[in-house]
């Protein structure tokens, strides 16, 4: 274990107080926790002497409070005839608007806890803030044009049709620690928009920083459209679950937790899915790839934040003809990078946030060396109080646990291969299909393998790494990395269904339908144009 001085945290980055949350919201009032709490760590130190940093605590919930949550939600929605739900579009987008301002002055705050509690660093915690920002007035932008283009009768057959998106119900909504913002808000936000009521965990690590968008959440909309938990989630989402009431699981996590919580619904028919899950997305360079570009966008793709994204870049596939030269100047990329705290300047490797994932990549790294593989890059391995440097592996193997498991951290497994089948019948194999990067030049060759990689994953990154973004494009997966998608467009109509209100052209139902938009009486059935 080799100690590491870090440059003294500036005055504006200093925890000089810690937060010990004991509000929760539930029923449209900021309720206190009397009861039993679990305190928060920082893997980052504070002192000069090695020591996590108490930021603060949570309440520990559990299955009362749970179903308490979930009984607030239910009479919010009230089984579709609540406040929310029946509300006119233009007024839950005013809702969101009002939200979104309140929350754009808890910028600073937030940006604060996204450094401590989960160690990303100060540009990408304030591209995480901003880009949630963002995505929550490209969504209410998105809805304003869903609702314009629905603002008109169709006819077919000698009958008319009014037709709009009406909500599914009530969503329980559980987001990750790697982007415990933005990765929550992409569920969170169109759920309420499209009228659903939520109950909200957020997760194990970034859950502090929901604090100061407590007091938004409860005075920007009706009570119990918004309801927000602390606790373990098997001890608050399964007793949710297992009540049967919750009409949408929205989850980014892994398949096991999703499929452990779906198990327990006991009508499974009913249950709509809005899962973000796991992947394995490889690179693949072929012999003709531009050797600097492919070892920049490895770089990126593979140790973006440690590697805890699920959209990075887990394994490499090297063709055999370039595979010395990519290694050469991989490994030496890997071992330039400045380690450091997450407000130092011009950091790429920070700490990290779960304090037993150093030993845990260590695990992956001591199997596969055990099954011939070696560490090329000299620092790899390398152990800090809060970190384990990035082991670039190989030759890498499939009986090893790093070619199996989905590391989400900073250890790299490189494979290489003379024929392009080798890397497509692996990954027709996978469990996984979410995305690809693809580096090569020569048309011909790229062709038939978009074409085939088309069908395996969801997205092909040609000459660059994967990436969630930018989020007016679709997000989503095969096999079990995901269900439904998620994007600014998509997004809403994953929370919502088609529904509407149908007639047959006769002089009755024309004259009646003609006073009912005149008096304006009703929510759903207008052709008022939002501007």
């Amino acid at each position: 274990m080799k100690k590491i001085t870090y440059k003294p945290i500036p005055e504006n980055r200093q925890i000089n107080e810690v937060i010990h949350q004991k509000a929760y919201l539930l029923g449209g009032e900021l309720r206190q926790w009397e009861g039993e709490t679990t305190e928060v760590y920082s893997t980052i130190s504070s002192t000069k002497d090695y020591a996590p940093t108490l930021l603060g605590s949570i309440p520990t919930m559990g299955e009362k409070e749970a179903l308490e949550a979930l009984g607030e939600a239910c009479s919010a929605y009230d089984k579709g005839q609540g406040v929310w739900p029946t509300m006119k579009v233009k007024d839950r987008i005013h809702c969101m608007e009002n939200f979104v301002k309140k929350m754009e002055t808890k910028r600073e705050e937030v940006v604060k806890l996204l450094m401590w509690e989960i160690g990303k660093s100060e540009p990408d915690s304030y591209k995480e803030f901003d880009r949630t920002v963002e995505y929550i007035y490209d969504t209410i932008e998105e809805y304003k044009e869903l609702d314009r283009n629905s603002a008109k009768f169709q006819k077919h057959d000698g009958v008319y049709a009014h037709i709009r998106r009406g909500p599914l119900g009530v969503v329980l909504c559980l987001g990750p620690y790697n982007y415990p913002l933005n990765e929550t808000f992409a569920l969170l936000i169109p759920a309420i928009i499209m009228g659903n009521t939520t109950i909200f965990k957020p997760a194990k690590h970034g859950v502090l920083l929901i604090t100061p968008l407590m007091e938004a959440f409860q005075s920007c909309f009706p009570k119990g459209v918004v309801n927000i938990l602390f606790g373990r989630g098997r001890a608050v989402a399964a007793p949710i679950m297992q009540s049967g009431k919750v009409d949408v699981l929205a989850l980014i996590g892994n398949s096991k937790s999703a499929n452990a919580l779906q198990e327990q619904h006991p009508k499974s028919n009913r249950l709509r899915l809005v899962l973000g899950l796991e992947a394995k997305n490889p690179a693949v360079v072929l012999p003709d790839a531009n050797l600097d570009l492919s070892v920049n966008e490895c770089i990126a793709g593979t140790l973006s934040f440690n590697g805890q994204r699920c959209t990075a870049l887990k394994v490499v596939y090297v063709h055999q003809d370039i595979k010395d030269a990519f290694l050469d100047k991989f490994s030496k990329a890997v071992d330039s990078l400045p380690f450091g705290n997450p407000w130092d300047e011009g950091v790429k490797l920070t700490p990290l946030p779960e304090p037993g994932k150093s030993d845990y990549i260590q695990e992956l790294i001591d199997d596969a060396m055990a099954k011939g593989a070696k560490i090329l890059n000299e620092r790899g391995g390398e152990r800090f109080d809060n970190y384990i440097w990035p082991a670039v592996l190989y030759p890498v193997t499939k009986d090893m646990r790093v070619y199996q498991e989905e590391q989400f951290g900073p250890v790299i497994p490189v494979v290489s291969f003379e024929e392009i089948s080798e890397p497509l019948d692996d990954m027709a194999e996978s469990n996984y299909g979410q995305q690809v990067s693809l580096f090569g030049k020569d048309v011909y060759t790229l062709s038939p393998l978009i074409d085939t990689l088309a069908n395996l994953v969801c997205r092909v990154n040609l000459n660059s790494s994967c990436q969630r973004g930018p989020d007016v494009y679709p997000f989503t997966g095969r096999k079990d990395s995901a269900q439904a998608t998620l994007s600014v467009h998509d997004a809403l109509r994953s929370f919502s269904i088609r529904t509407f209100v149908a007639f047959k052209d006769n002089e009755i139902n024309n004259e009646t339908v003609e006073q009912l938009l005149e008096a304006k009486v009703s929510n759903f059935l207008s052709t008022d144009y939002i501007l």
